[in-house]
């Protein structure tokens, strides 16, 4: 057809591979969970902000420069970085991206996270640690939303890419990567067990 795709919203998935892997994803997990025990400030505002979910956002928001752990993790998750600004075709001959926050997310059933985006950073992301089957993916919002004027719904077998909402699912040991001013959210998720997850923001000033 002659129509041609501009201003694309790309969103990178991936897994973390390699060796051992699994063993510091292990290895996160246990932190996770120590780290919600003893972050009474993040207890004190996850209860006032995360209602039934405990996030160190609030309290350790760079868990890279506290933990080796998430140290090996930002080291990680850095080619995988640099290949989706590439993508982007971001031009960051003077100054490269960096990790400038990184905090943890513990969500129980039925707790949500909702619409936002993340000001003052280029990329942001997520690092899936545990996800129970079944449980809230992420959801992204289409960022035209707001300006579909007399626009009629898209058909129920719309690609991806024409849908107004796009949910990307929540898996073990992926990788999701976006830029900062994509909104998205995190629906209740309907099944019991922990979902944990590591989100973090890169800047480039």
């Amino acid at each position: 057809m002659p129509t041609r795709a501009l201003f694309p919203t790309q969103i990178y998935e991936a897994r973390l591979r390699g060796a051992g892997s699994e063993r510091l994803n292990r290895r996160l997990l246990g932190e996770c969970r120590q780290f919600r025990e003893d972050d009474l400030a993040g207890q004190r505002w996850s209860r006032r902000n995360y209602p039934g979910g405990y996030t160190s956002y609030g309290s350790l928001c760079r868990m890279q420069q506290l933990s080796p752990t998430f140290a090996a993790l930002e080291r990680r998750l850095e080619p995988h970085v640099a290949r989706f600004a590439a993508a982007l075709e971001l031009d960051l001959t003077d100054r490269p991206l960096a990790m400038t926050d990184c905090w943890i997310n513990v969500m129980q059933a039925g707790v949500a996270h909702t619409l936002h985006l993340h000001p003052l950073s280029t990329v942001s992301g997520t690092y899936y640690v545990r996800t129970p089957r079944g449980c809230a993916g992420l959801k992204f919002e289409d960022p035209r939303l707001d300006r579909f004027m007399a626009a009629p719904p898209r058909r129920a077998d719309a690609s991806p890419a024409s849908r107004p909402w796009v949910t990307v699912p929540a898996e073990s040991g992926r990788l999701v990567l976006f830029e900062s001013w994509l909104r998205h959210e995190v629906p209740a998720s309907p099944v019991r067990g922990e979902r944990v997850s590591i989100s973090f923001n890169y800047s480039w000033f």
